[in-house]
């Protein structure tokens, strides 16, 4: 082969997958033979070649006009071609969660690594990465993947990967720089669990030694400017939510202290049946944990009429019965979900919100060095969040089961 110096293997190295670049900048610095040069040209060639194929093979990318975020689109994309680190803030069902991927896209990033976006649980991932391959109109796990514990559909094809940030730190354990994404999006960072925390320390050192990494912190709440300030005064976009007036109505119980399961249960049928004597609508039912929604579910269904579904949402729930809560029902829907429809996933089509005020909470318990999940009544934030639920394409009612 003709010689090929050092400086111009610089220069293709630069056009090769991230994942590659370091090893072959090692090997060009070491090559001594001409066979040493060879299969290395090759090697880079061939990376090479992955990504025109990336490039070519990019998907068709809009966005819905519905969503608010798509307003801000190309401010968005303006904003990740001139900065390293952007800082989202954006009200619950904005659509962030789901378009900032194809926003990356479309400002050039996904060719030479992939994005990783980050979801606090893997339901949310599931529900993300498959959204996202509808809307692109690829293949779940060629295209856009999603890996979360126990669970993975993804590929070296994949554009964007949807994963738990617990998946994305033990990546960081092996892969000290992440070269397999040339962008992360940590999504509801506001929920600022152990591993986002980590999180944050590792890709604040990361961006000194990665120059061409993009990273993205979204937040539902108004603690911008902590994270900007954390990561050096990074700029801030602000997306509004557009909501139709919701109505609260407070159904306050006898006693709230001793209130047993049974007595929150009929609290619900009655808040429910009194929302359907109006008008009959899809119903979304916050309850603090799994074992009080399989009780609501079995005294609910024994209760309401026949034709109306009464369908369960929470972290553990299987991926197929999870797919069923997005796909289109001409039935009414009670759904009965814990907080993990708070702020991780929009449900589609609901009218009416009845909150029971309760959630488990993940607490550190000092005397017995263990995490402990206790039941405690949710913060005001997270009730206006419970709120917001309803109200995204029509006037919404809230009930509260609480003072």
């Amino acid at each position: 082969m003709p010689t090929v110096n050092k400086q111009a293997f610089e220069k293709l190295i630069a056009q090769c997958l991230i994942r590659d670049r370091h090893s072959f900048r090692r090997r060009n610095a070491q090559a001594k033979t001409a066979a040493d040069r060879a299969r290395l040209n090759d090697n880079i060639l061939a990376s090479c070649q992955k990504v025109d194929a990336r490039r070519n093979g990019l998907p068709n990318i809009h966005y819905p006009e519905n969503l608010p975020v798509s307003e801000k689109a190309e401010d968005i994309c303006a904003l990740i071609k001139k900065h390293q680190v952007l800082i989202v803030a954006g009200e619950t069902g904005s659509g962030k969660s789901t378009q900032l991927p194809k926003i990356c896209l479309a400002a050039g990033q996904g060719i030479f690594g992939q994005i990783a976006h980050t979801q606090p649980r893997r339901i949310a991932a599931r529900a993300i990465a498959a959204r996202l391959a509808e809307e692109l109109k690829v293949d779940l796990g060629k295209g856009v993947g999603y890996r979360v514990r126990f669970e993975e559909k993804c590929s070296e094809q994949d554009y964007i990967r949807v994963l738990t940030d617990g998946m994305l730190l033990a990546e960081a354990q092996t892969d000290h720089f992440l070269n397999q994404y040339d962008t992360i999006i940590i999504d509801e960072a506001h929920e600022r669990s152990l591993n986002i925390d980590f999180l944050f320390g590792v890709i604040k050192q990361l961006l000194q030694k990665r120059k061409d990494l993009k990273v993205i912190i979204t937040s539902a709440t108004i603690d911008t400017e902590k994270f900007s300030k954390h990561f050096n005064d990074a700029p801030i976009i602000s997306v509004t939510g557009r909501t139709y007036p919701v109505e609260v109505r407070y159904q306050t119980p006898a006693d709230e202290t001793t209130r047993s399961d049974r007595q929150t249960n009929e609290a619900i049928l009655e808040a429910i049946n009194r929302l359907f004597k109006t008008k009959v609508g899809n119903t979304l039912v916050f309850l603090p944990g799994e074992r009080e929604i399989r009780e609501a579910q079995r005294f609910l269904s024994r209760q309401m009429k026949l034709g109306i579904e009464i369908l369960p949402l929470y972290a553990r729930l299987a991926g197929k019965e999870q797919a069923r809560l997005f796909r289109p029902s001409h039935a009414t829907r009670v759904i009965l979900s814990t907080n993990v429809a708070e702020t991780s996933l929009t449900l589609p089509g609901i009218d009416y919100v009845v909150d029971v005020g309760l959630a488990r909470i993940s607490r550190y318990n000092p005397g017995r060095r263990v995490n402990t999940l206790p039941i405690e009544r949710v913060s005001k934030a997270a009730a206006n969040q419970r709120k917001g639920r309803c109200g995204r394409v029509k006037n919404g009612i809230c009930v509260r089961l609480y003072s």
